[in-house]
């Protein structure tokens, strides 16, 4: 089966940049992103292709390559539906907060209306791929509803999970370390995974492209990210013994990553992980394992998640007590709200919670990042609903640029590791600030000697003072 046509449904992180990516290595496809959000398909759709709404590395150059010729971005979900051969789904899956499974399970309520919506709408027989990150055997509820229309058209349901890092999305799409499809073992089933490794193949080698069934699939995806965060957690598990001990977490992960069986990557001590994926995952999987019973292997993951919570929290209370047990009525600035460098995406930042635990100190937090903007922040710290709308206005606020941030602050957090951080004039931060200055390294991007030198009192998390 060659496609011809494919739609996506989500016009977010995942769905925007794949979409992207597949557009302009298949020319001979036609690629429709589709929203019920307007006002962000008016962001796809935007003359200025630098305003786009996902900030990633590269892609602005890829979307204006593709963009009106192959690829088109649309609020008009039926007709895309209808015209594809092949539909992703790559709407959100958020931690429920209601009912059975809350605080842990994935809300899979995005997913069903989507299935339900593909249902309604195709007249031909169609190819459903799972691009969001779901619990495992999640397929099965999407043929149920898909198979049991009654109009006679026949679905087949791959699930292709993203690994994607936000901030090098591209470069992970261009060259990816692995594509996985995961699809039924009936002929019919076969044919789909093929149509799909026909697209990958277009600028994956094969021996990059490894077809599974659909639960491994699943559950690939889950692991995955488990296994990454966990790394964190463990590293800054070890940052904080480090600070009670006069080790350097920098020097100690340096000499365990040069462990050919630890490697490297994922060792970085910091004020915690943040993003759409890890926790989400981790929780989704702590209910999967619960659900069958299996709660030493859910406490083990658990704890995950329990540590970054810890190092967040850590981290503030660090500023407190450092600041003389107060920080009320002191500006403490924050660089960086993004949950890593290169995104602007915010969400589970760190920044969130370290200020939402300063602001209830009564703090006053001034902001800045490149990338993410005041309305931002003011959404992020009232969907926490820790204080009222007008509280969090007036304690908190974006500034222009990291000079302004920093002008007559008590203290400095990092908060996100943008390089641009290292090039600033620290002297001139330094002179601008309230005696003694601070700066608390979330994120061990700074030069503690350099720091140092110029008269902050600084500390990095897993360094010590």
């Amino acid at each position: 089966m060659r496609i011809k046509s494919i739609c996506c449904i989500g016009a977010g992180y995942v769905g925007g940049p794949t979409m992207a990516i597949i557009a302009a290595k298949c020319p001979h496809i036609k690629v429709t992103v589709v929203d019920t959000n307007e006002s962000r398909i008016a962001g796809w759709n935007d003359v200025d292709v630098s305003k786009i709404p996902i900030f990633e590395p590269g892609l602005s150059a890829v979307v204006a390559e593709a963009r009106g010729r192959n690829l088109f971005f649309s609020t008009n979900v039926d007709q895309a539906i209808e015209e594809a051969d092949m539909i992703f789904i790559s709407v959100n899956t958020p931690t429920k907060t209601y009912g059975l499974g809350k605080g842990m399970a994935a809300d899979l309520k995005y997913i069903e209306l989507c299935a339900r919506q593909i249902a309604a709408v195709a007249k031909t027989d169609k190819i459903v791929v799972e691009k969001s990150t779901l619990p495992v055997r999640t397929a099965e509820a999407i043929k149920n509803i898909l198979h049991n229309t009654g109009n006679g058209v026949q679905f087949q349901i791959l699930s292709n999970p993203e690994f994607l890092a936000e901030g090098t999305a591209v470069s992970d799409l261009l060259n990816p370390d692995r594509v996985l499809i995961g699809g039924d073992s009936s002929a019919e089933g076969q044919e789909a995974v093929n149509a799909l490794v026909e697209i990958y193949a277009n600028w994956v080698p094969n021996n990059q492209i490894l077809t599974t069934n659909l639960w491994s699939s699943e559950l690939s995806k889950l692991t995955a990210n488990a296994f990454l965060a966990q790394r964190v957690s463990s590293i800054n598990a070890m940052s904080e013994l480090c600070e009670k001990t006069g080790a350097d977490i920098s020097e100690v992960a340096r000499a365990i990553g040069m462990d050919s069986r630890i490697g490297s990557k994922f060792l970085k001590a910091s004020v915690g992980f943040g993003g759409s994926c890890f926790q989400k995952d981790i929780l989704n999987l702590v209910y999967i394992a619960k659900s069958y019973g299996l709660h030493e292997v859910a406490d083990y993951w658990e704890q995950v998640i329990i540590m970054n919570d810890h190092q967040k929290r850590r981290f503030a209370t660090t500023i407190v007590s450092t600041l003389y047990n107060t920080v009320s009525a002191k500006k403490i600035a924050f660089l960086g709200w993004a949950f890593k460098k290169d995104t602007n995406d915010t969400r589970e930042s760190a920044a969130i919670y370290v200020a939402d635990y300063l602001l209830n100190e009564q703090a006053n937090i001034q902001v800045f990042d490149p990338q993410v903007k005041d309305a931002q922040i003011q959404n992020d710290l009232n969907y926490l609903g820790s204080r009222s709308e007008s509280e969090n206005r007036s304690g908190i606020s974006c500034a222009e640029d990291a000079y302004q941030a920093c002008q007559g602050a008590h203290a400095i957090a990092v908060l996100t590791e943008w390089d641009e951080f290292k090039e600033y004039d620290w002297q001139k931060i330094y002179d601008s600030m309230q005696k003694p200055a601070f700066v608390f390294d979330g994120r061990n991007v700074l030069n503690a000697e350099k720091m140092r030198k110029i008269g902050f009192i600084f500390q990095a998390v897993g360094t010590g003072k």
